[in-house]
């Protein structure tokens, strides 16, 4: 049957995508309203992988806290060490080794790089081309974990950031390793990557002039990182508000203006040839010396006071918020974590699209269930 408009009428029906992972980019439940393939509707359910991270963070001393903040965002655990141990420093009002400024935006920079690299594969799954171009990306993510596996012993968890500096330091195979990545292999990957997919005709058709997000929407559901700045809002905390010591490096601000999905995918290459430029300074320039101004130690004494601390992680900005009473663990502990925050903005992406375009369009986010529930 027909309404005035001439259209078939539909029933709204609710469709459940998640909690399974494939699609959802981890445990996410997004109860969905459809009138035909339209979405009218979205709403989504937390909690799947609640870890109680926040209240843990107030049970264990400072330094125990470390390896948890690994397992938030799990593929960039060298920027959530970054972001935790910088808002401590504040409260202990130490100064960080000279060479481990450089070791640690090495490595924050490095795993920009092949979170991007792994944004740009996954996003092509969720399209559907199903596993080469992943695979392609999963190869060069492999080659900067085998650098954090050198330095840190691990590949995922690395657990290598320390109060005042960095736990060891980068022995020179590593370090050649490190520059080989940055000056020849990565920007030749990353490259082939543009050729092999930019101008896929079938991948333009699924991403151009598909709405994400425009500039004051991201403002007021407070989003942040490559999402907003695909909106036209050159707005990066390492520009805005410097940390540690992005002001001694000549970078850019990756933007875009379209805020559609195709910006949104070519922003992630606009930001790994930032990155790579930053490393090729950071290798030029870093100094000998201590890689830790404090002694190592197996409990640390921080000050009565409160702190807060913000990095640019590769999906927006992650914050830290630490209060101490002078005792040996945090009074309070909480996280902000981009992937949550972001996550408030995908009703108002979704709304009017087609249910075809929201795997994709939940891709864009860029979200990791482990520091969204925490």
């Amino acid at each position: 049957m027909k309404n005035e408009e001439g259209s078939l009428n539909t029933d709204h029906i609710v469709v459940n995508m998640g909690p399974h992972h494939p699609s959802t980019h981890g445990v996410l439940r997004v109860a969905v309203t459809l009138d035909g393939e339209t979405i009218i509707g979205l709403k989504p359910v937390m909690g799947y992988l609640h870890r109680n991270h926040d209240k843990i963070g107030e049970r264990n001393t400072y330094l125990q806290v470390i390896p948890y903040t690994d397992r938030l965002d799990y593929f960039n655990s060298m920027s959530n060490n970054f972001g935790y141990v910088t808002t401590v420093e504040k409260l202990m009002k130490i100064q960080v080794a000279e060479r481990a400024e450089y070791i640690r935006v090495i490595m924050a920079e490095l795993s920009r790089i092949q979170n991007h690299l792994i944004f740009i594969g996954m996003l092509m799954n969720d399209l559907g081309t199903m596993y080469t171009p992943s695979l392609y990306a999963f190869e060069e993510r492999e080659l900067v974990l085998d650098i954090f596996e050198a330095v840190s012993g691990a590949r995922m968890m690395c657990n290598y950031f320390r109060f005042g500096g960095v736990v060891r330091d980068i022995p020179d195979y590593v370090m050649q390793k490190i520059k080989d990545l940055v000056l020849e292999r990565l920007p030749a990957k990353t490259d082939e990557m543009e050729r092999f997919l930019n101008e896929n005709e079938i991948l333009v058709a699924r991403l151009k002039g598909i709405h994400v997000l425009n500039a004051e929407d991201a403002i007021k559901y407070s989003v942040t990182g490559p999402v907003l700045r695909a909106t036209g809002v050159p707005y990066d905390l390492r520009r805005a508000d410097p940390y540690s010591i992005y002001d001694r490096f000549d970078f850019d601000v990756a933007v875009r203006q379209n805020g559609d999905m195709m910006d949104n995918y070519l922003i992630r290459f606009d930001e790994i040839r930032q990155s790579l430029r930053i490393l090729e300074q950071a290798l030029k320039q870093i100094p000998q010396g201590p890689i830790n101004s404090q002694k190592p130690q197996y409990q640390v004494r921080v000050p009565a006071g409160e702190a807060y601390g913000r990095i640019e992680s590769p999906k927006g900005e992650l914050a830290f918020y630490v209060v101490s009473n002078g005792k040996p663990n945090p009074y309070r502990y909480h996280v902000r974590p981009a992937s949550f925050v972001n996550l408030t903005a995908v009703e108002s992406m979704c709304i009017g699209s087609k249910i075809a375009d929201f795997v994709a369009l939940l891709a864009m986010l860029d979200i990791v269930m482990g520091e969204l529930d925490r």
